[in-house]
């Protein structure tokens, strides 16, 4: 069960972000929780809220807004990537809920968080926003657990501000530039959605079958699509505006990041798919220019490693958190 927590993020922009902390006496820890279930199949449609995103909750339980953790609690706080929200992280974080509170935050521009129509959507922003739900929730220090845009986010809060990081877990994230051909493509890819989508099941044939970018079938990609729809009159559309994506994207992609993550002083674990797009020899260059890195690798996963196989996930990101967060 999730509970909502409101945040005010740089600028006066209000977050939402998602609280997955088990009640006392229902679990004891990381090492204590249950192991979660086999991956999930491509699902049925989800429950949704009222505005048409799904909340991210098993239950999708009404949101309410609830008090910071307590000092001894050691928090953990997840940043979903672009296009992503709190949700995604939801089959892997079971593990991770016991005595220690576990925070998902909706991005600017994303899910249940505000999207503003000027902005700004630059690192800065996204930097600050993630401080501040820290501070704000009583987090710090705090473990970051961030994948793609989320983690680059992460790493630059752990350089920017080490007062308020513990340590940090970078999933499927390059450091390298990727370019101006990079941008371009994705600008093309947006053009070629057949959106608005007549139905949800339209959404994951074409995100998981249909669209060029999918080498071969890949139904956890379609879910994870169709868990950032919403339904309007003329069919289904992305929750988040695909050019603000394109904004976020632009004040990264055009530079290497190797300096930032040199920066970085707290333990990290770097963790890729074996078929994502952080590739092994790059990762393993991340591992080396950090000050304590490490690195991990999940076998048979592609970008989405937490989402498409949150098991596998959790079994090699675990042993990392329980060193870091057990007292």
């Amino acid at each position: 069960m999730a509970r909502r927590l409101d945040v005010t993020g740089a600028g006066g922009v209000r977050l939402a972000a998602w609280d997955y902390t088990k009640p006392a006496g229902e679990g004891e820890g990381l090492k204590a929780a249950p192991r979660p279930p086999a991956p999930r199949p491509a699902p049925a449609p989800v429950a949704r809220h009222p505005e048409g995103l799904p909340t991210p909750a098993a239950a999708r339980p009404t949101p309410a807004t609830t008090s910071p953790s307590t000092p001894s609690t050691q928090g953990v706080l997840l940043l979903h990537g672009l296009m992503g929200h709190a949700a995604h992280w939801a089959p892997a974080v079971r593990r991770l809920t016991g005595r220690h509170r576990v925070v998902a935050l909706d991005q600017r521009g994303h899910g249940h968080s505000q999207k503003p129509a000027a902005g700004p959507f630059t690192r800065e922003a996204y930097v600050a926003d993630a401080a501040a739900a820290v501070e704000q929730l009583g987090l710090g220090p705090v473990t970051l657990v961030g994948h793609s845009m989320g983690a680059l986010t992460a790493w630059q809060l752990a350089a920017e501000r080490p007062d308020l990081v513990r340590a940090l877990v970078i999933c499927d994230m390059r450091a390298s530039a990727l370019g101006a051909a990079s941008q371009r493509a994705w600008q093309d890819w947006f053009r070629g959605w057949p959106a608005p989508f007549p139905s949800l099941d339209a959404v994951r044939r074409w995100f998981g079958e249909d669209d060029p970018w999918v080498e071969r079938p890949n139904p956890a990609r379609g879910a994870f699509f169709a868990e950032v729809m919403a339904e309007h009159p003329d069919g289904w559309r992305p929750v988040f505006d695909p050019a603000q994506m394109l904004t976020s994207r632009e004040t990264w992609v055009h530079d290497a990041h190797w300096e930032s993550l040199a920066q970085v002083r707290c333990p990290t674990l770097v963790v890729r798919g074996l078929d994502g797009e952080l590739g092994r020899a790059e990762a393993q260059e991340m591992v080396r220019v950090l000050p304590h890195g490490a690195y991990a690798e999940i076998p048979d996963a592609g970008h989405l490693l937490h989402y498409e196989h949150p098991q596998a996930w959790s079994e090699a990101v675990e042993p990392f958190l329980n060193g870091v967060l057990t007292p």
